[in-house]
């Protein structure tokens, strides 16, 4: 048996899972944010507790992984930073001794998502995975030979800021033109609110704006789906700089699959067809043969997943 752990800014989740990742009991509790002690000894409780449940001993688990919304080091199992839980050079390598005498493993949460996908997700069965985010941020993974890929400095996969436009949108990492500043959510935000700015053209999303004071990606899928003009020019923009990565990243890395997670991914097959249609267009390919780029299917339990499995 494994045990995996999802260290998030809201809740701290711990589960049991089989040698496969198969999810056997998961429990949780709210994050105990800038208490350090106070998080290590839920995540030792919780991981107890989701042996006892299930009358599992302690000696039968063989591994414990973490995955961690921040930087860390990955050969002493610290968590070094990250702003939503402030917590600063946290080791969890002593954690949960003397109960479980095991391996404790330690990755970014981005990082956990793209194995567990690949392992029992959208790519199970396939053993060269790209995992992209599309959030808030545009966050991914690489999972190669099946497994992980991180690099020499363990910060491999940051998909987000592959430059797409030089000179570009300036991105929070100080570069110009990121994938991040033109396929995050906020992005589909920011090119329909300028959209909105900068003509009088009649749109749904005038009204939505202005009773909501905001508008939302999934705003702009609706009145989309609607028939509004303005909207689909602004996807379809959308999608033609997602495709632009996405070929990118099929022309360097030539994976099985690419699996897209994330809040946009919600809108489904609407996003995924005219992307397949355009990322296709633009990759390299040997004869007919055109990656498969598919939705993630595990949800949270993709870095729960990915968290157990670490050791491999």
């Amino acid at each position: 048996m494994k045990i995996g752990i999802d260290l998030g800014g809201t809740n701290l989740v711990v589960a049991l899972c089989q040698e496969n990742g198969e999810i056997v009991n998961k429990l949780s509790v709210p994050t105990k944010t800038g208490d350090p002690e106070g998080v290590k000894a839920d995540m030792k409780m919780l991981a107890k507790k989701v042996c006892d449940d299930r009358g599992i001993s302690y000696r039968h688990v063989t591994s414990i992984g973490l995955g961690v919304p921040g930087s860390f080091v990955k050969e002493t199992c610290t968590f070094e930073f990250a702003t939503n839980l402030q917590m600063r050079n946290v080791c969890f390598s002593d954690t949960f001794k003397p109960d479980f005498d095991v391996p404790v493993y330690i990755d970014n949460d981005g990082n956990c998502a793209a194995l567990g996908e690949a392992l029992r997700g959208a790519g199970k069965g396939t053993r060269n995975v790209v995992m992209v985010t599309l959030g808030t941020g545009v966050g991914g993974g690489l999972v190669i030979d099946g497994k992980l890929y991180t690099g020499s400095n363990n910060i491999a996969g940051e998909i987000g800021h592959m430059v797409i436009v030089v000179g570009g949108e300036q991105c929070n990492c100080g570069r110009r033109g990121c994938l991040e500043r033109y396929c995050a959510a906020t992005a589909m935000i920011r090119m329909a609110n300028e959209a909105l700015d900068g003509s009088a053209e009649e749109s749904s999303l005038r009204e939505v704006r202005e009773q909501s004071g905001k508008l939302t990606a999934k705003d702009i899928c609706d009145a989309r789906d609607a028939g509004d003009a303005l909207s689909d020019r602004i996807f379809d923009k959308y999608c033609d700089y997602l495709a632009c990565g996405l070929a990118n990243l099929i022309n360097i890395l030539q994976p099985d699959c690419i699996v897209i997670g994330g809040g946009v991914s919600g809108y489904g097959e609407k996003l995924l067809a005219p992307l397949r249609e355009k990322t296709a267009a633009e990759h390299f390919k040997v004869g007919d043969k055109v990656t498969p780029i598919m939705a993630a299917t595990l949800g949270n339990d993709a870095g729960l997943i990915g968290a157990a499995m670490l050791n491999r």
